[in-house]
């Protein structure tokens, strides 16, 4: 039993992304090649893995051409996380201020 696949994607578009994973990369080198400290290298560092992994997500896995309903399936539980996590950071911060506050001398 064979399978033919009449959907091709065009070569360029595999090209540009190997390009913009490639910039994207060099990018993510140069933060560390400049000595980049502090919390700006850790959001810059964040940002990149972000983008270079959402690029090969969308395209590579060919996320970018599949029906919105699985695109939410796939995304929607990995962003609930990332805002639970922002709000237990943010509910960290607001007891240990508190906890300053109120038990110090």
């Amino acid at each position: 039993m064979s399978h033919t696949s009449d959907q091709q994607h065009p070569i360029g578009v595999y090209v540009k992304v190997w390009i913009l994973l490639f910039v994207l990369s060099t990018c993510s080198y140069l933060v560390d090649f400049y000595h980049v400290e502090s919390y700006l290298r850790w959001t810059l560092v964040l940002i990149f893995m972000v983008l270079k992994a959402g690029l090969i997500v969308s395209v590579f896995m060919h996320l970018n051409w599949e029906r919105l309903a699985l695109k939410y399936t796939l995304l929607l539980p990995p962003l609930t996380l990332l805002v639970l996590i922002a709000l237990m950071l943010l509910e960290a911060d607001y007891t240990h201020l508190s906890r300053l506050t109120f038990y110090t001398n």
